[in-house]
């Protein structure tokens, strides 16, 4: 028996609105970070749990080729949406994640996050945790082309862009956050407060690709 059209434009509107979605899971992970902490992140919390979620949302359409693997046939319907108002919603909903919460939005987040700084700073804590979540806020167009270039189309998509973003992290981001780690201990160190703590989480950033190597090797 055939699918009825109107399931598969269903079926056609859920996955187009899978890059939207993946979108405001990116907005939401920035968020999450900051309640977090900013400068660190639960394993299992917020951020985590949203930054999978974007990463699941870009390879949706080749994790469904996992289906195939247990014998369960799950053919993706081809073509456009026949039904004009569910083409509608979806070309409404997606441009207003697109225009106004990923365009305009965010900036807007990430500038009371630099309000938060601020405050932060008056009030004696650190602005670091704020300015970093204001940074990750006005980069969600970035990091969102990034994770979309890391997907290989594949069954194992979804893992070959976590195993790409851990090479992104440990081999590009780490080193600028031992660079800021360096400038933290330098501050500390004018207003004489404890530097050393910083020092060493530099240097354990700048090492991280090794300490994992190592690890690996033990295992083996």
């Amino acid at each position: 028996m055939a699918v009825p059209q109107l399931l598969n434009d269903i079926i056609q509107v859920l996955l187009q609105l899978a890059p939207a979605a993946s979108l405001v899971a990116l907005v939401l992970a920035g968020l999450s970070l900051r309640r977090e902490g900013g400068t660190t992140f639960l394993i299992g919390g917020g951020f985590t749990k949203w930054m999978f979620w974007v990463v699941v949302f870009v390879t949706l359409v080749p994790l469904v080729g996992w289906f195939s693997s247990f014998g369960v046939a799950a053919p993706l319907p081809s073509g456009g949406i026949g039904t004009s108002w569910l083409s509608s919603f979806q070309s409404d909903v997606s441009n207003f994640v697109t225009n106004f919460v990923a365009g305009r939005m965010v900036t807007t987040l990430a500038a009371y996050f630099v309000l938060r700084a601020i405050l932060d700073t008056a009030s004696g804590g650190h602005p670091l945790p704020s300015i970093l979540t204001a940074m990750f806020l006005l980069g969600t167009q970035t990091t969102y082309s990034l994770i979309q270039s890391y997907n290989t189309g594949t069954p194992f998509a979804t893992a070959d862009v976590l195993d790409s973003l851990w090479t992104y992290l440990a081999g590009t981001i780490m080193p600028i956050a031992a660079g800021l780690a360096i400038v933290g201990a330098i501050i500390n160190f004018a207003t004489r407060r404890p530097a050393m703590r910083l020092v060493a989480v530099a240097l354990a950033m700048l090492c991280v690709s090794g300490i994992w190597k190592l690890v690996l090797s033990m295992e083996g």
